[in-house]
């Protein structure tokens, strides 16, 4: 298992306090990476984060096969049981009523990967020079965009684009989307608050994973842009590469990132 990581989350320019949470972790076999962007009043949003990021890392911690049978369905679980703990936690402490969170999260092997996504973070995948956003926003302006209502650009300059249809803590239950696919050397994922990907267009995001810069290089020049266009929201980056392994280094920290041989 060779890959290189950067993780950052960044308060912006606007808020007070941060309520983003992250995970990024790998063993020998599989690497597991989370984002996490939390919401409510009194840092209720940090603590839905919090416990999001918490439950859904422990539960799939010892996940190591990605193509055994039960893969989707642990994933899906470990998402509804964060859903639940946090829901509880609205109705029975007063100032978390309204919390909730999205999660997006990536199991990454050699060869396959694995996404459970609730909410508007994303997960895209650059491969051959071509960024494809795997995870499907769930949020008011993504319906209104399936519909043919509204462009993609439209969207994301909307009032409301911060509306979100799915989370955790939303309600009793919820129905996370898990996909998998196929993994490649080569591949760079980028998993990413909409405090960042509502700031930098894709366009610009593509160019900066495509650099052979290295992934803190990149993570911090997205959240610098991010930051430079208004950093109206708290800012998150998780930039994972897929090594070949002669290049990987040879304890397979996932972090630091070795350096690049070359920089973008």
């Amino acid at each position: 298992m060779h890959l290189a990581v950067a993780a950052r989350t960044d308060v912006g320019r606007i808020r007070k306090g941060n309520e983003d949470s992250l995970h990024a972790s790998a063993n020998a076999y599989r690497g597991l990476f989370i984002v996490a962007d939390g919401m409510g009043g009194h840092a209720a949003g940090e603590v839905a984060s919090e416990m999001a990021v918490e439950m859904v890392s422990h539960e799939l911690s010892d996940l190591n096969d990605l193509e055994a049978a039960n893969a989707h369905d642990r994933i899906a679980s470990a998402l509804r049981d964060a859903n639940r703990a946090v829901y509880e936690r609205t109705r029975t402490e007063r100032d978390k009523l309204g919390m909730g969170s999205t999660v997006s999260a990536l199991l990454l092997s050699e060869t396959k990967y694995l996404v459970g996504h609730v909410g508007d973070s994303r997960i895209y995948l650059v491969r051959d020079g071509e960024m494809r956003q795997l995870t499907k926003d769930h949020s008011l302006v993504q319906e209104q965009v399936d519909a043919g209502l509204l462009t993609p650009e439209q969207a994301r300059r909307h009032p409301q684009s911060n509306v979100i249809t799915r989370c955790i803590g939303m309600a009793d239950d919820i129905e996370p989307d898990v996909f998998d696919g196929d993994a490649k050397i080569g591949d760079a994922f980028l998993l990413a608050s909409d405090g960042l990907t509502g700031m930098v267009d894709d366009r610009r995001i593509q160019q900066l994973l495509m650099s052979r810069a290295k992934p803190e290089r990149i993570v911090d020049a997205l959240i610098q842009e991010a930051n430079v266009n208004g950093g109206n929201d708290n800012i998150t980056a998780v930039v994972v590469r897929v090594l070949a392994e002669e290049s990987a280094n040879t304890d397979r920290e996932v972090t630091p990132v070795p350096p690049a041989r070359s920089h973008g």
